[in-house]
């Protein structure tokens, strides 16, 4: 029986007409028998700064769950975050992918025959394949963004079917939308997604998230605005260039 791996994906800035320069597309992935542990962990740290009530289901309801999330960090919060950014690079079970568009804007997508849709497909799937193991079974999880979630799934799950020959669903069992209040992981993603987006945006406005910016830096080794070999497992960049890697449209 293959091993089973849990893939959840976040994105920021990749609307064609937001106004940001810098798209960033990534996921935090685990083994799937350490998912549980893993949520229960991130919640342990939510209740320990009292984000929470005691009762998940109970903070649900009445709407009072604290939701983990880039645009949230503040100095009021600074200690729970830091702890969170801690956690992640101190559990072996946990590994994270980003791709980083520095100009989105700038793209000729007729020099390529390409839409903004083909070219965030194609980004998501240069983003995943280096994670996806043909030894192995992954579910990928993508947060819910707007109207056309439904429909970005099945274009992902088809790209991605093909490229790897997986016509038995062997390798990529699901690709399921999520909504990242209900998933731990995808909250995760989020905050180092948002992060990877900040830095490479030249961002420097908040002393907050500058200083979650410098310890991720400093527990990654890694600058945060270039790419990283690609056998990188723990913290793992690629910073796409249409001139250097035209090869990949």
């Amino acid at each position: 029986m293959r091993n089973l791996i849990n893939i959840y994906c976040d994105e920021s800035c990749h609307l064609e007409n937001d106004g940001q320069k810098v798209m960033a597309i990534g996921a935090v992935y685990c083994p799937a028998n350490k998912k549980d542990e893993i949520f229960s962990r991130l919640r342990d740290i939510k209740l320990k700064y009292n984000l929470v009530p005691k009762s998940r289901k109970s903070a649900l309801e009445n709407r009072s769950y604290y939701e983990l999330k880039w645009n949230k960090v503040s100095a009021a919060k600074l200690d729970y975050y830091i702890e969170v950014i801690n956690y992640f690079f101190d559990d072996d079970d946990l590994s994270f992918r980003a791709l980083v568009v520095p100009d989105k804007m700038a793209l000729d997508y007729e020099k390529y025959n390409h839409t903004h849709d083909t070219f965030y497909y194609k980004m998501y799937f240069n983003m995943l394949k280096v994670i996806l193991n043909p030894d192995y079974s992954h579910n990928i999880y993508i947060d819910i963004k707007d109207t056309r979630s439904t429909e970005k799934v099945h274009k992902l799950e088809k790209v991605l079917r093909t490229d790897k020959y997986d016509y038995s669903k062997s390798i990529i069992k699901k690709i399921q939308q999520v909504r990242s209040h209900e998933v731990e992981l995808i909250e995760l993603a989020d905050l180092l997604i948002g992060a990877m987006a900040y830095v490479n945006r030249n961002l420097s406005s908040s002393e907050s998230k500058n200083k979650i910016i410098q310890l991720i830096k400093e527990r990654s080794r890694y600058s945060l605005t270039k790419s990283t070999l690609v056998k990188e497992e723990k913290f793992n960049i690629f910073v796409w260039n249409p001139d250097k890697y035209a090869n990949l449209l």
